[in-house]
């Protein structure tokens, strides 16, 4: 790549000379279409640099041959282009040049029709070439502008990744801290209940008030609750009883008494167990 970029600087500065060079994305892309873009410029060019010199040759060849003539005819026939009428000066001056522009052998009709037709048909040859050239340099354009666009749109993206990145990265930094100090302040608090039970069990503390203790009965509570579920669904059989509905009124409300007695009896003692710890 740094072979075609140095290849392709010369060029450009070759093209603007002493014009300040456009700016361009340096990359694989870019550098590639350039450089394609360069040989073809640069083939072109030596192709009309050589047609040029062959075209001052063949001037030169002519000129030599002209003068060749022109001494045989001043020799043989006593001619020269001073002895000529005006009229016929500027006609044979305009023969010759036709002559030695078409290339032709001689200076007869046929001849200069040959040429004619042969200059037509490397005429159209050339202009065909040129426009081919012509769409190809409008491709490589498109190709080249499309290459860009995209290389900013790749830029954009880009940026806009490393900003959702960034503040990701943030975010996750954010949540390490708070888990990093919840964690911190757990242990703190495991460490403080554990030192207070300690110092409230050598002060002469009931060991069912510790934490765990509590946490203990709490489970239990959870389990009579639950143990609870099937008496309120048995109660609630004794609705649909129909022999007897007085008697089944009396043991609804003796089963009633009950679980009232009982849940007033727990709340009772976690009250009292409140009190206490506080």
């Amino acid at each position: 790549m740094e072979e075609k970029l140095e290849r392709v600087t010369l060029w450009l500065k070759k093209k603007y000379g002493n014009e300040p060079i456009p700016e361009y994305k340096v990359n694989e892309g870019t550098v590639d279409i350039l450089y394609d873009l360069a040989e073809r410029n640069e083939a072109r060019e030596k192709n009309l640099s050589l047609l040029v010199g062959d075209m001052k040759q063949m001037a030169a060849e002519y000129e030599a041959k002209a003068k060749y003539l022109e001494s045989i005819l001043r020799e043989s026939l006593h001619l020269s282009p001073s002895s000529l009428s005006s009229e016929a000066a500027s006609d044979l001056s305009i023969l010759v040049d036709s002559a030695m522009t078409l290339d032709t052998k001689d200076t007869s009709l046929a001849s200069f029709f040959v040429a004619i037709n042969d200059m037509t048909l490397e005429l159209y040859t050339t202009e065909s070439k040129n426009r081919e050239m012509e769409q190809e340099l409008i491709q490589m354009k498109k190709k080249l502008i499309k290459a860009l666009l995209m290389e900013k749109r790749l830029d954009e993206d880009i940026k806009k990744a490393e900003e959702i990145l960034e503040l990701e990265k943030y975010r996750e930094e954010s949540h390490c801290r708070k888990l990093k100090f919840i964690t911190s302040k757990s242990e703190e608090l495991k460490v403080n209940i554990k030192a207070a039970e300690e110092q409230l069990t050598a002060t002469g503390l009931d060991q069912s008030l510790t934490h765990e203790a509590l946490f203990t009965l709490s489970q239990e509570v959870a389990q009579i609750k639950e143990e609870m579920v099937p008496v309120k669904k048995e109660l609630e059989a004794y609705c649909d009883l129909a022999p007897n509905p007085t008697l089944a009124q009396v043991k609804i409300e003796e089963v009633k008494r009950e679980l009232e007695a009982l849940e007033a009896e727990f709340s009772e003692c976690i009250e009292g167990l409140t009190l206490e710890m506080a």
